[in-house]
């Protein structure tokens, strides 16, 4: 499917089954996730670390609202099946879709401007270059006898302001390499938006909405 496509799709199910409350629905997505992501040869170790987040803070959510004694089973298992909706979907969706494809399709088809989609593709580009001025930063600090966690703040300032000056030295590279806003542009690759797409985005959509119609009380 289209990559801009298959986002809509997600996101516009991922906002139906938060307002909805039938665990079949969100059974059947989980398992349709699973299935597509073992078709498309997901890593077993990834696969596991997808179940095994969202089913602690799922068993610590539904034991939480237990206690309490006012949740309805039928409420708790709606709650408890949600969340693996949401991490197997964006799952699935990660890991069966490039980066540099889904900012040509925004760009291309969703008429994304080029400079949020080059952007987006820079700041993912540059988090390999940010894990490095961390661990750059923290080592500096542990010479001069001060350790940075992950929530000291001075560490994020510091990053910050490597950034920045990242940003002026992309947005010089690349004007020197022709970049204007808003000028007409070619595409070395084009991203085909097909009738197939369309077809499977409304029929995944329908089904689901069907699911939904059907197993409302």
């Amino acid at each position: 499917m289209n990559p801009s496509l298959k986002l809509g799709l997600i996101v516009a199910i991922a906002l139906e089954v938060s307002f909805a409350q039938v665990w079949t629905v969100n059974v059947a997505l989980i398992a349709v996730s699973l299935i597509l992501m073992l078709l498309n040869h997901v890593s077993f170790k990834r696969l596991l670390y997808l179940t095994l987040v969202p089913l602690f803070f799922s068993s610590t959510l539904v034991w939480s609202l237990s206690l309490r004694g006012s949740a309805s089973p039928h409420f708790l298992l709606v709650i408890f099946t949600r969340l693996f909706v949401y991490v197997y979907m964006g799952g699935l969706f990660t890991q069966t879709t490039e980066p540099l494809t889904l900012t040509r399709s925004l760009e291309q088809n969703a008429k994304l401007p080029s400079k949020f989609a080059y952007g987006f593709l820079a700041a993912f580009n540059l988090m390999p270059k940010i894990r490095a001025e961390v661990a750059t930063i923290k080592a500096a600090a542990m010479m001069r006898g001060q350790v940075l966690h992950f929530w000291s703040p001075q560490l994020y300032f510091k990053v910050i302001l490597a950034a920045m000056n990242w940003s002026d030295q992309l947005a010089a590279a690349m004007t020197s390499h022709g970049f204007i806003e808003g000028a007409p542009r070619t595409h070395a690759m084009t991203i085909p938006l097909v009738a197939r797409d369309w077809w499977l985005f409304g029929g995944c959509l329908l089904l689901v909405q069907v699911g939904l119609f059907c197993g409302l009380p």
